[in-house]
C-alpha cells in the first residue's frame, strides 16, 4: 500500500483531482507507520488485497472470495487489517481473526494488522478520490473515500497510535 498510495497521490496531484482537506497533513503518520512496519519483515503470502465485505460470498456451504484484480503477495497482516477496516470490525474481533490466522495470540501481529488497516484506509482514500473524478460509474465514490479518510485520520491521531508503532516492532 505504501507504493500504491504514492502512485495514487501522484495521479491525483497531476490531474488536479480533489482530495480530502487535511489528507497531506497525515502523511507524517503514514510515513511513521512505514518506518515502524519495516523494522520486522514477516514475509509475504498470497493475498486478495481487496477483501471488503462485498468480496465474500457465502453460499451456505462455504465462503468464496472474489475480485482478484488487486491480488498478489503481501504481508498477511495487510489482508487481516484490511478485512477489519473494511468490515468495521471491533478490535477484539480483529484480535480473534489474527489469532485464528496464526494459531495463537500474537500481540505484535495484532498491532501490525491494526496499523496496516489504517494504512489501507489512507491509501484507499485516494483510490476513491480518483474514481470520484474519473469513473463513469454512478456511485458516490467521494463519500466512500471520505469514510476511509475519516477512519484513517481517527486512527492516525488516536492516543494509542504510538503504542501501535511500538507494538509492531516487538517479537512475541
Amino acid at each position: 500500500m505504501f507504493d500504491i498510495q504514492r502512485r495514487y497521490r501522484s495521479v491525483a496531484r497531476s490531474r488536479g483531482f480533489r482530495i480530502p482537506a487535511g489528507y497531506d497533513d497525515l502523511m507524517p503518520h503514514f510515513d511513521a507507520a512505514a518506518a515502524a512496519l519495516s523494522a520486522r519483515d514477516p514475509g509475504t503470502v498470497p493475498c486478495n488485497n481487496d477483501l471488503l465485505a462485498a468480496n465474500f460470498i457465502d453460499d451456505g456451504d462455504r465462503i468464496w472470495l472474489i475480485d482478484y484484480e488487486l491480488s498478489g503477495n503481501n504481508d498477511a497482516c495487510f489482508e487481516l487489517g484490511n478485512i477489519a477496516a473494511e468490515s468495521h470490525l471491533p478490535e477484539d474481533a480483529l484480535a480473534a481473526l489474527v489469532t485464528a490466522y496464526y494459531g495463537r495470540p500474537r500481540r505484535s501481529r495484532i498491532a501490525r494488522a491494526r496499523l496496516l488497516g489504517l494504512v489501507g484506509m489512507y491509501g484507499w482514500t485516494l483510490w476513491g478520490a480518483i474514481q470520484n473524478a474519473a469513473s463513469p460509474i454512478d456511485f458516490d465514490f467521494w463519500s466512500w473515500a471520505m469514510e476511509r479518510f475519516e477512519g484513517a485520520a481517527h486512527g492516525f491521531t488516536a492516543g494509542d497510535f504510538a503504542t501501535l508503532l511500538e507494538g509492531v516492532q516487538r517479537d512475541d
